[in-house]
């Protein structure tokens, strides 16, 4: 492909981008002539290229929407929805022959004659607003459109060829008229009016407020009050135009994939300056010393510089945005007004492609669920427009996006009733979770509280998206929504991830970096006082934290460094890592805190992505690998935070509240018989109990006990699921294990065996069997384990022991 081909995509791949905003723009700004000019010059310019390059299609294409804009121009029509959408699926289709262009080098066989014709129909639209008349001959030099950047002959004389022999004008007063409009900041002409002493600043200051109120230009007002003269003013225009010049011919364009190879040679550099840094520390050479101190500061000067070139504004996808409400809300019969705060905050290009996606996850989910229809806006009293706002603003050393609308919020009462039916939380659970808890659940994957499935929305698919992709780059999601008034997402992110300030700690001999965007601060407790400050709860260590309980992690014991055993007889003062991660804090027990650094993350090998304890790893100053820790998997792993069951996109799966085959979930392992072994969906279990066996008693046929006031009827496993028991099972005299489901105010206890364990299992459950009670099976802890569902158990053994399970009990 020629170099003069790449260049015309390049920059009519940046025209197009830009052409999406200012037509959204102009729709709500119908009278800016200013806009509408700058769109007018940006299709003539792709008309032009093309046309010059040989790519007729597209210039058959772009020659009928630079008719209409035409028209539009000179006040001939005005402009509606219809036009706007006419001229945004005309962008859309130039976008589509560039990409054609860019992987064939021709402009594809489509002709497009549909959207021609299309362009052409809304031509015939009549105006509502007249041209406004001309100020005169002194004025109409001043007030016409400006030329195309780059405009060829060709399309000069194209252009002079179609306007009427009568309404023909002096080729010097059309040339002054095309200097004197392509200025965008009319107030720069003004600056050099008064810098050159032609125009009073007083003067331009009443210009300025002229303007504002009015449809002319600066060039006009001070012309017509006789504050300057039409030749000064067309100098300005020039010296304008020569200065913006100069300014652009202070960047270049340099290519992703060499400020790629750049970013990871700094990389590289900064791993030899911790090494150089290291080895001077050891030895006592004042010049070597000396050396590594100043390559110290000039790799770390260099890393700065190099991190502000892949640096990008976070206005680069909000701008795509306008274009996205507005499509979207017209699909949707809404009325939304986008505002956006904050676009100039700058993150790393990594950064910025990784939450592209979430983001418009977002933005369409606020405009299609959060904000209502007009009718149901007036009929609660708001204003028919909604107001979608974007807002970037850094704290706490990350970015912080917040998404807000102020649609009818998120209905608590109803995600929980949907979570109900898919199993993922029991009735109880649900009554006691806050609702801060329950609006998290619609980043469960196949989560969906919509109605019906649309081309937009309702396959609980685009949440998932959101929280996976944000916290795969370090990040958390945060919800927050009031009944009746609106919601906001906050998305946290780090800045960068090529290279990150990180505290390294050891433990067991081994080193680990843990990112300090995590980090709120250090603790420890000397060997003289160690036991003082941590305390145990229900067997969980915490410290207390003036006066807040922290619950403790052992980095050795989660990792497995050191047994229990070896981790609880060491006598050496005890260092606790303050870490918070999704809202919460812990605390982690490592050996020693050695230094911070700033250190190169690289990628894990594949066979150890599968570890959620850790995000990466870095190359030490001695040459060594140190794992990154994965503070949030960490927390998950010890159970700090309960990491959220998975759900299933399929809804038709037994009865209400049975158990859903899913990737991941936290499973309760039981014994029944000899080597069999079951699991239990841990948010079904109400509670574990042990119990003698003469608790055992009968009603009927039926094996009963009391249990907190009440009778239950009590289950055998052994019974329900044959399995093989040996001599000492069936003559055991001792004590029973009894797993407590609850349905409402009805509730079954399951005898099994003895419980093996609680486990987050991520496994593919087979249907090996077809046993009634059993989903299927999979392989915990080196064991084939089967899956009950329970709840189908229940009503098999004991017939309508759970209908009106949500009734309260009658009396006696």
């Amino acid at each position: 492909m020629d170099d003069i081909v790449k260049e015309f995509l390049i920059e009519s791949g940046e025209n197009l981008d830009r052409l999406d905003q200012e037509l959204v723009k102009l729709e709500s700004e119908p009278s800016s002539k200013e806009l509408l000019a700058s769109i007018f010059r940006t299709i003539h310019t792709i008309k032009g290229s093309c046309g010059f390059l040989g790519f007729a299609r597209l210039e058959k294409l772009t020659h009928a929407g630079e008719n209409l804009l035409s028209r539009l121009r000179d006040g001939e029509l005005a402009l509606n929805a219809e036009i706007t959408s006419g001229l945004l699926a005309m962008v859309d289709a130039v976008r589509t022959i560039l990409a054609v262009i860019q992987a064939s080098g021709e402009d594809g066989e489509e002709d497009y004659a549909t959207l021609i014709g299309r362009l052409a129909g809304l031509q015939n639209e009549p105006a509502v607003h007249p041209p406004a008349a001309a100020s005169g001959p002194a004025l109409e030099a001043l007030s016409a459109s400006p030329p195309a950047a780059g405009e060829t002959n060709a399309a000069k004389k194209e252009e002079k060829s179609t306007q009427p022999s009568s309404t023909q004008t002096p080729r010097k007063p059309r040339r002054k008229r095309k200097l004197a409009e392509s200025s965008p900041d009319p107030s720069k002409i003004g600056g050099v009016l008064v810098e050159r002493g032609h125009v009073r600043p007083e003067d331009l200051a009443l210009a300025l407020e002229m303007q504002e109120k009015g449809r002319q230009k600066i060039g006009e007002i001070l012309v017509a009050h006789g504050a300057a003269s039409p030749e000064d003013v067309l100098a300005a225009q020039q010296t304008v135009e020569l200065r913006k010049a100069d300014a652009a011919g202070e960047t270049i364009r340099v290519g992703l994939p060499l400020l790629d190879r750049l970013m990871n040679l700094v990389g590289e550099l900064v791993l030899a300056r911790n090494q150089l840094l290291q080895f001077s520390s050891t030895t006592p050479d004042a010049k070597l010393q000396a050396v590594s101190q100043r390559m110290n500061l000039i790799a770390t000067e260099l890393q700065e510089e190099v991190m502000k070139t892949r640096m990008q504004p976070i206005g680069n996808i909000w701008n795509k945005f306008p274009r996205t409400v507005r499509d979207l809300a017209l699909g949707c019969g809404k009325q939304v007004r986008l505002e956006m705060e904050g676009q100039d905050i700058e993150l790393d290009r990594t950064i910025v492609e990784a939450i592209k996606d979430p983001l418009t996850h977002l933005v369409r989910n606020a405009v299609d669920h959060g904000i209502e229809v007009p009718e149901a806006r007036r009929r609660a009293g708001k204003d028919p427009t909604g107001i979608l706002t974007l807002r970037a603003f850094h704290e706490g050393g990350q970015v912080n996006l917040e998404i807000s609308d102020d649609g009818a919020g998120l209905d608590g009462n109803r995600i929980r009733q949907k979570a109900i039916e898919r199993g993922l939380i029991t009735p109880q659970q649900a009554a006691l979770m806050p609702d801060r808890d329950v609006f998290h659940l619609i980043f469960l994957p196949g989560f969906s509280t919509a109605e019906k499935v649309t081309k937009v929305s309702g396959r609980g698919v685009g949440m998932d998206v959101v929280k996976t992709n944000v916290e795969k780059i370090g990040g958390v999601v945060d919800v927050r929504s009031t009944p009746g008034q609106g919601s906001t997402v906050r998305v946290k992110i780090p800045l960068t991830l090529a290279i990150i300030p990180a505290l390294i700690a050891t433990c067991g001999g081994e080193r680990f970096a843990i990112p300090q965007v995590s980090l709120l601060e250090l603790v420890r407790l000397d060997s003289d006082g160690r036991g003082k400050g941590i305390e145990l709860v229900h067997g969980a260590p915490v410290y207390r934290l003036r006066g807040r309980l922290l619950p403790l992690v052992n980095l050795d014991r989660e990792l497995g460094i050191r047994d229990k055993a070896e981790s609880s007889a060491r006598s050496t003062a005890v260092n606790i890592v303050v870490l918070q991660t999704e809202g919460r804090q812990f605390g982690l027990i490592v050996d020693e805190i050695t230094d911070t650094q700033e250190i190169v993350v690289k990628p894990l090998g594949r066979q150890l992505k599968g570890i959620n304890a850790y995000s990466g790893a870095t190359i030490m100053g001695d040459g060594r690998v140190a794992l990154i820790l994965d503070v949030l998997g960490l927390a998950q792993k010890a159970g700090v935070i309960a990491e959220e069951p998975a759900a299933t996109p399929d809804e038709g799966h037994g009865e209400a509240g049975a158990p859903q085959v899913s990737d991941e979930r936290a499973l309760l392992l039981a014994e029944n018989g000899v080597e069999g072994r079951v699991a239990i969906p841990l948010a079904m279990v109400a509670r574990l109990e042990e119990f003698p066996r003469t608790v055992v008693e009968h009603a009927g046929t039926q094996e009963v006990m009391q249990y907190r006031g009440q009778i239950i009827p009590l289950l055998r496993l052994s019974e329900i699921i044959p399995a093989t028991r040996d001599a000492d099972m069936l003559a055991s005299t001792g004590s029973i294990h009894v797993v407590v489901y609850s349905e409402g105010t009805r509730t079954v206890g399951l005898i099994v065996d003895g419980i093996v364990d609680i486990v987050e299992q991520h496994a593919a459950v087979e249907p090996f069997t077809s046993r009634p009670g059993v989903v299927g099976s999979f392989v915990s802890q080196h064991h084939v384990t089967e899956l009950l569902d329970l709840p189908a158990i229940v009503r098999a053994a004991v017939p309508g022991i759970m209908d009106g399970a949500q009734s309260e009990a009658g009396g006696i």
